[in-house]
Parts: structure tokens; C-alpha cells; sequence
């Protein structure tokens, strides 16, 4: 509990905004803050599309959100999801319970966006959690499960056919890792199935890949 002097800082969110804000905003003793999430850790979202892949297990990037803040003992934890502020009183209502504030930060996160077509959402799988990640991670295992089964080249080719909207870092990322664990587990692991028969289409709005990157990398990874 802050001292009566302090100024209230709450955050709503754990990730990298919020607990950047943390980590600076906890060097002044004058403040007592509190993080809310609905989650009980951190999670490293660049490396998602390797739990996607089976290259990494979840554990390796989710860190419980204590151990990040918990040497600042004028960081409160809570678990819970922020469901209503008003911004008269200054108080964050989260579960059965509220909070009040000096200072408020929003670092929510974001959610996949579909670009004004929301109907898309159910043909399609997000990268934006763990669940997401694996629910990616299934489907390609299952796939070749299914491959390996078929016997028929037609069927297998729709079945190792996988298409990525987004060239962005997480796309591009995305089809290399899949591109890699298609043929080293079709060669390693199964039998029946020609890696060849493996497709990954990656669609991209933009005039090129990655284009926040320099041109030349977008143009190095269009020809790889």
C-alpha cells in the first residue's frame, strides 16, 4: 500500500508498453502503482510464431509479470480484467472490485484487425496469443498426420497448402518457420509424404515485403 503522499499510478496491461512504463515510472518513490492484466504474465509476442511452429514451448515466452516488477516495492500485481473506467471519479472498476487514480495508462494491446470485414474472423486464425499460437501449431501437425494417412497426392497438396495474410516481420517469420518444419518433419518424420507437395502462399497488401524494413531486405526475402 503507497504511502498517503504518493501519487496513484494505475496501468491496464503488461506488455511491453506497460511495463516499460513501470520500469521508468518506479524509479520515483513519490508514486505507488499498480499493473493490472488478465493475465499472470508477460508475453514476448515476436516470438510467437515459434510456439506456432513447435519450435518453442509457451513457457518459453510467457514470464510471470511478478518477476519482472517485483523488485520495485512500489509495484502492486493485480490479476483481472479492467471493465469499466470513469474518468470523473478517476477509478478503474477490474473483477468485483476498483481503484482509483492520479494517473491512468492504457497499453491494452491490439487485437487482429480484418480491415472493416470482422465475418472473416471465423475462416481464419490470428497470431496475436498463446492460444492463437497454438491452435496454429495443431492445425500444421494435424495436417501432416492426415497427410501421411492420405495416399492421395490431391488431397495432401490441400492439406500442406497454407496461406499467411500480413508480410510483415510476423508473416515473413511465419512462412519461413513453417517452410522449415514442413520439410525437416515430412523428411525426418514421415514416410509418405513428397515435402514438394508443401505450399505456403504469403499475401501482402503493401507494394512489398516488410515494408518498414529497407527495400532490399523486403526485395531479398520476396526471392528466397
Amino acid at each position: 500500500m503507497g504511502e498517503s503522499n504518493q501519487k496513484k499510478v494505475v496501468v491496464i496491461g503488461a506488455g511491453f508498453g506497460g511495463l516499460q512504463a513501470v520500469k521508468q515510472l518506479s524509479q520515483n518513490n513519490n508514486l505507488d502503482i499498480t499493473v493490472i492484466d488478465k493475465k499472470n504474465h508477460h508475453l514476448f509476442q515476436p516470438l510467437l510464431y515459434q510456439v506456432a511452429t513447435a519450435v518453442l514451448s509457451p513457457a518459453d515466452i510467457a514470464i510471470p509479470t511478478r518477476s519482472l516488477v517485483g523488485e520495485s516495492k512500489n509495484v502492486t500485481v493485480v490479476l483481472g480484467e479492467a471493465t469499466k473506467i470513469d474518468l470523473k471519479t478517476k477509478t478503474v472498476y477490474y473483477q468485483n472490485t476498483s481503484t482509483n487514480y492520479d494517473y491512468l495508462i492504457l497499453s491494452a494491446g491490439a487485437r487482429s484487425s480484418y480491415f472493416g470485414n470482422d465475418h472473416w474472423e471465423k475462416y481464419t486464425i490470428g497470431l496475436k496469443n498463446l492460444k492463437d499460437a497454438l491452435k496454429i501449431r495443431h492445425k500444421l501437425l494435424i495436417s501432416f498426420e492426415k497427410a501421411e494417412l492420405s495416399g492421395d497426392p490431391e488431397v495432401v497438396k490441400s492439406l500442406l497448402n497454407y496461406v499467411i495474410i500480413g508480410g510483415g516481420p510476423t508473416g515473413v517469420e511465419l512462412a519461413g518457420s513453417i517452410a522449415e518444419l514442413s520439410h525437416q518433419i515430412i523428411r525426418d518424420e514421415f514416410h509418405t509424404i513428397d515435402p514438394a507437395l508443401s505450399k505456403i502462399t504469403l499475401i501482402e497488401a503493401s507494394p512489398r515485403l516488410l515494408m518498414t524494413f529497407d527495400p532490399s531486405l523486403g526485395e531479398f526475402t520476396k526471392n528466397v
